[in-house]
């Protein structure tokens, strides 16, 4: 099975309010999938409906190779979900907590619950409600990794962590994929993402704005140039230039955004004496904020 996830045109409002309009994408099986968006732009409406959670007003999703709705106990049975608002019993212990849902999935060995605790330094002995909110997100995090699912749907898995578990977190999504499974994960962290995804989809509005892989968005994203010239130079042989925006002239320092070649800005640039040159391209945070206020990048 190559593909684990397929969406066609699916479609959710609520009354006048717009949920997703027209979503159309694939996750493939065996990949890092990271789903981009701030709060509000429908990553965790996708993922209601990816579960059976909420219903589609339109359109159609496959996880999988079922039915989200037709085959729901077949397909969670398959899944490790960790919702973006996870709540557990607070009067249990957290390993209370795991025991009980490991038995509702059949069985998990509690070996694998201790080890999963230990790497993500949890207290097993403790209650939920004495737990800080890092603490019980990653009770909510062993319970969707703990029965090595064929697919994870995250939804903002690292809200509350510290970084050091933030990375731990980072290292067990790899392995998942190194060991062949496939993980959906919605986010508004640009920089986790950017670490595991093999591709990245951005939301906004309830619509998919850019789907690609992360060297991919790059290479379209605009290159941001800063030249220090031995003298200062005159604007007017820089304004207007093919692909040039942004242009700033402070004293004998040039900085401009370029979109395609930067061909023509080198030749003007040669003309003068240049002592410092330096260019790059946006991290994946830029282009995220590109795409999101509506300016391809």
């Amino acid at each position: 099975m190559e593909t684990a996830i397929e969406l066609t045109e699916l479609t959710k409002t609520y009354g006048t309010r717009r949920g997703l309009t027209g979503l159309s994408l694939i996750v493939n099986h065996g990949e890092v999938f990271g789903y981009l968006g701030p709060n509000g732009a429908g990553k965790s409406t996708t993922i209601r409906l990816l579960l059976d959670l909420i219903r589609p007003t339109a359109g159609s999703a496959r996880v999988l190779g079922l039915d989200p709705r037709e085959d729901a106990v077949q397909l969670h049975r398959r899944i490790g979900y960790l919702a973006g608002d996870f709540v557990a019993d607070t009067r249990q212990r957290a390993g209370e907590v795991l025991a009980f849902l490991a038995a509702l999935r059949g069985g998990v060995s509690a070996t694998r619950i201790v080890e999963l605790a230990d790497r993500l330094d949890l207290d097993l002995t403790m209650q939920v409600k004495r737990l800080s909110k890092g603490n019980r997100q990653k009770v909510g995090l062993i319970q969707a990794f703990m029965h090595n699912p064929e697919l994870l749907i995250l939804d903002e898995p690292t809200s509350g962590l510290d970084p050091l578990v933030q990375q731990t977190f980072l290292d067990l999504v790899t392995e998942a994929r190194n060991a062949g499974r496939t993980v959906f994960m919605s986010s508004h962290i640009m920089s986790e993402v950017e670490a595991v995804a093999d591709r990245v989809a951005i939301i906004r509005d309830g619509q998919l704005v850019a789907l690609d892989t992360v060297a991919q968005l790059r290479n379209r994203s605009l290159l941001q140039v800063a030249i220090t010239f031995a003298a200062p130079v005159p604007a007017e042989q820089f304004a207007g230039l093919p692909g040039v925006t942004d242009l700033v002239i402070d004293g004998t320092t040039l900085t401009c955004r370029i979109d395609g070649s930067p061909d023509a800005l080198v030749k003007a640039a040669a003309r003068h004496t240049i002592t410092g040159l330096h260019a790059d391209t946006q991290d994946l945070e830029e282009v995220f904020h590109t795409y999101y206020a509506g300016q391809p990048a």
